[in-house]
């Protein structure tokens, strides 16, 4: 018998990084990385984005090669596959067969999932040490997205997607 987990957290975790999405988007659109959070400037980092398949695949082979990725985390040592997905609206990962599917372009021609914040949302989930064993969005998770946010993209966009979780609603582990 089958038992899953109720994933009670995952709008508030789409709403959240939504948000913050937007605020990387700003920053690029008006040149200036400084935002204002909470009464505090901080100086966003810049968030990679890519250009095919091909380049989050490089990507992702580099996160989970990384010393301290390997060391955190079993699954690290686990490949994952990039393959692109017929949707647009969603990216999302297959823990059955270690596959990453993100979506290429929107029918605007965006290319809204090709970034740093979405392959690092999809990684988290490959690196549940249990695939399935809770709820996959949940505090666990949130936390393991904010320790790849934190130590990849950098400790100011982790604080920034932490407080934006936060003010969602959102439960940390």
């Amino acid at each position: 018998m089958l038992v899953t987990v109720r994933d009670t957290q995952r709008a508030k975790v789409y709403d959240a990084e939504q948000l913050v999405r937007g605020v990387f988007d700003r920053a690029d659109e008006h040149g200036s990385r400084t935002v204002e959070l909470y009464g505090s400037h901080i100086t966003l980092p810049i968030e990679r984005r890519f250009a095919s398949v091909d380049s989050v695949q490089t990507y992702a082979d580099k996160v989970l090669a990384l010393n301290w990725v390997r060391a955190h985390w079993d699954r690290a040592g686990t490949p994952v596959r990039v393959r692109s997905r017929a949707g647009t609206t969603a990216a999302h990962y297959e823990s059955a067969d270690a596959v990453l599917a993100v979506p290429l372009h929107t029918d605007d021609g965006t290319a809204w999932a090709l970034r740093e914040l979405v392959v690092l949302h999809e990684l988290a989930h490959h690196l549940e040490s249990v695939p399935g064993s809770v709820a996959a969005h949940g505090p666990e998770f949130c936390t393991r997205y904010l320790e790849l946010v934190d130590g990849i993209i950098g400790p100011e966009a982790a604080l920034l997607l932490r407080a934006t979780m936060l003010g969602c609603g959102v439960r940390l582990g």
